[in-house]
């Protein structure tokens, strides 16, 4: 079992504090094995069986605790007292008004509460009212390629090779340990791509009619590293035939953010050192859900790069944007805290005129941050021009 480290040390770090810990992402990247993990660190540092309790309200034994009052009344039934007990809720969104149950369980001073949920609204409302300032959001994606390359390295495969996989297939957990089998993958990421958009999205949303809101994705999936208004979007549907508004397409796109199947990366202007509200891009949290949803001959090597890029900087950095610099653009301005990094991606740069396409935008910015071009050329250990450094991404995604 790969550790999820970056997670798992997180987690370990806010032991015992007094702070709801909230573990947010798309379904199926791993919240709920993360819990597996982190409650054997527990019993390794001598807590025992008792103190722990661990509820999954997907799971149908658990259909009576969908109500907060019968949820909050089974855990006070178990707490150890004069102990520390650790309480673990798996997919919290499930039980209605679940924000009154962690709110209580909160305020005893030996309970350390531990939720996770796969939609993004469950923050927005009275949880997020009841209890400001009082929790931590660890979001959480898929495998990095590092973990699957882990995860599937004594295949026989080598670095490359297992970088086409992750490409095509895509990154759940799961995906890694089925074998290449083609068929079985497919249909697993059938499984998950219907459960998001039919649990996480139509039914909270009321979408009666889902072959408008596949379209939606259709249209986004077609269009990653381009920017992308909901009035183009609207657009494009109306003209294949499905009357819908921009302001709808805009309620729909935020649901399907809200589950993390999809991400929005806002413009920067680096010169004018400000965030703008239009043209932003979205990714898909998986390429292999991108892949599923679009014709094989729009799965463009340069755009599934460009959003395997995205989600590692989201790994690595706490905001991403992309960078509008008069007419150019740069792929990616990644920052945390005070420290700034410019990224572009290419597949390949060995044509001269590609080479100067693609240096262009880093090469107007006057200031001393790192600028990074990534590509999958082989060159050794790496190539620098004038400051700008030109790494092997793949490599880059193994550091």
């Amino acid at each position: 079992m790969i550790p999820r480290k970056e997670y798992l040390d997180n987690l370990i770090a806010l032991k015992d504090k007094q702070i709801i810990k909230i573990i947010t992402g798309v379904r199926r990247c791993g919240k709920s094995t993360l819990f597996e993990l982190y409650i054997d660190c527990l019993k390794r540092t001598g807590v025992e069986d008792n103190q722990i309790i661990s509820v999954n309200l997907e799971e149908l034994e658990n259909a009576d605790l969908l109500n907060y009052k019968a949820l909050y009344n089974y855990i006070t039934s178990k707490l150890v007292p004069d102990k520390n007990n650790y309480i673990f809720i798996d997919e919290v969104q499930k039980c209605s008004e679940f924000e009154k149950a962690v709110d209580s369980l909160f305020v005893k001073k030996n309970c350390d509460v531990y939720i996770t949920g796969s939609n993004a609204y469950l923050l927005s409302g009275e949880l997020a009212t009841l209890l400001s300032g009082r929790y931590i959001q660890i979001d959480m994606l898929p495998f990095s390629f590092k973990e699957y390359y882990e995860a599937t390295k004594e295949s026989g495969e080598n670095k490359k090779e297992i970088f086409d996989r992750y490409l095509r297939y895509g990154s759940f957990p799961y995906v890694a340990y089925l074998e290449n089998n083609e068929k079985v993958i497919n249909q697993y990421i059938e499984g998950i791509y219907s459960t998001i958009l039919l649990k996480d999205v139509a039914a909270r949303e009321k979408i009666n009619d889902v072959s408008v809101l596949e379209n939606i994705l259709k249209t986004v999936a077609s269009s990653i590293g381009s920017p992308i208004s909901t009035k183009k979007i609207s657009d494009t549907l109306i003209s294949s035939g499905r009357k819908i508004s921009p302001n709808t397409v805009e309620a729909y796109l935020r649901a399907l953010t809200d589950s993390y199947i999809l991400y929005n990366a806002t413009r920067y202007d680096i010169k004018g050192r400000q965030f703008l509200k239009t043209l932003g891009k979205y990714y898909f949290v998986d390429s292999g859900i991108r892949n599923h949803i679009v014709s094989q001959s729009a799965r463009d090597l340069g755009h599934l790069l460009e959003n395997v890029v995205y989600l590692e900087l989201l790994r690595r950095k706490n905001r991403v944007n992309i960078g509008k610099l008069a007419e150019k653009e740069v792929d990616f301005v990644a920052t945390d805290m005070n420290e700034v990094e410019y990224y572009q991606v290419s597949a390949s740069v060995l044509d001269e005129k590609t080479l100067k396409r693609e240096l262009a935008p880093l090469q107007e910015i006057k200031d001393n941050y790192p600028k990074i071009l990534l590509t999958l050329d082989d060159i050794g250990s790496g190539a620098n021009y004038e400051g700008i450094k030109q790494i092997n991404l793949i490599d880059w995604l193994l550091e």
